[in-house]
């Protein structure tokens, strides 16, 4: 049975895509930072007997939580198959009120801790000659802007860039790949946003309507099959198709 680590699990994407993955037969370790009760509830829920499932307290930019998460992951169950860095945060300000310790902070988890995880995962995954490694950015790091999240945008501009990198220095037992979603419905996207707003973003997309958690996790589960072998160094768009992308 093979194992995934995914990162920032508790809720939202990160949640869907652990269920998906466990249903499709993956012993799961994820880990979350500060949703304690909401992690607790998925680690119960998908231990059913079959799969295994342990989730992990780990701020993943501070080095030391990232290898005790490894260290974990590795003690339950010998090796990692699948790393899925989905842990991000956006602190969303208008241009003029962002402060340097804002914008450090959103590199230091969104860039840095996929760095960290990705560093000690994948060097455990060239041992074992079998790896993936799935990396979620975002249209916004490749040609949707809004200056009041540039931190967040160029935080996955830098996923991009690292996923390329990780591609070649990781080959060729290791296939890195990343996942940009574009407007995708979970509870963190849409709070707080009118409906006028929710509508004119979903008049931008070709299939007029917002992405569903699902439909991201699914082409996750098959970036993580064997289905995708030959899938490597790719940026693979979520985002319905999008006027001005193209």
């Amino acid at each position: 049975m093979r194992t995934a680590l995914i990162t920032g699990a508790s809720r939202g994407i990160g949640k869907t895509i652990a269920k998906t993955l466990a249903s499709a037969g993956f012993n799961i370790v994820f880990s979350y930072n500060n949703n304690k009760e909401s992690a607790l509830e998925l680690e119960k829920e998908l231990n059913n007997g079959v799969i295994k499932c342990v989730a992990v307290k780990c701020d993943i930019s501070k080095e030391d939580e990232v290898q005790n998460l490894v260290d974990i992951a590795l003690k339950n169950f010998q090796k990692i198959d699948v790393l899925v860095n989905n842990a991000g945060i956006s602190i969303d300000t208008l241009f003029y009120d962002k402060t340097v310790e804002n914008f450090k902070r959103t590199l230091e988890v969104n860039l840095i801790g996929t760095f960290l995880v990705s560093k000690y995962v994948g060097k455990t995954m060239c041992e074992n000659k079998y790896g993936k490694i799935i990396n979620i950015t975002s249209t916004n790091g490749i040609n949707t802007y809004f200056p009041m999240c540039l931190d967040y945008d160029a935080s996955k501009a830098g996923i991009i860039s690292l996923t390329h990198n990780l591609a070649i220095q990781f080959a060729p037992h290791v296939n890195v790949n990343a996942i940009a979603p574009g407007f995708i419905a979970t509870e963190s996207e849409i709070s707080g946003m009118d409906e006028e707003f929710i509508k004119s973003e979903e008049e931008k997309i070709f299939l007029k309507r917002a992405g569903k958690e699902e439909e991201v996790a699914n082409l996750v589960e098959f970036l993580a099959s064997d289905k995708s072998s030959y899938i490597n160094s790719e940026v693979i768009r979520i985002d319905g198709g999008m006027y001005g992308n193209y």
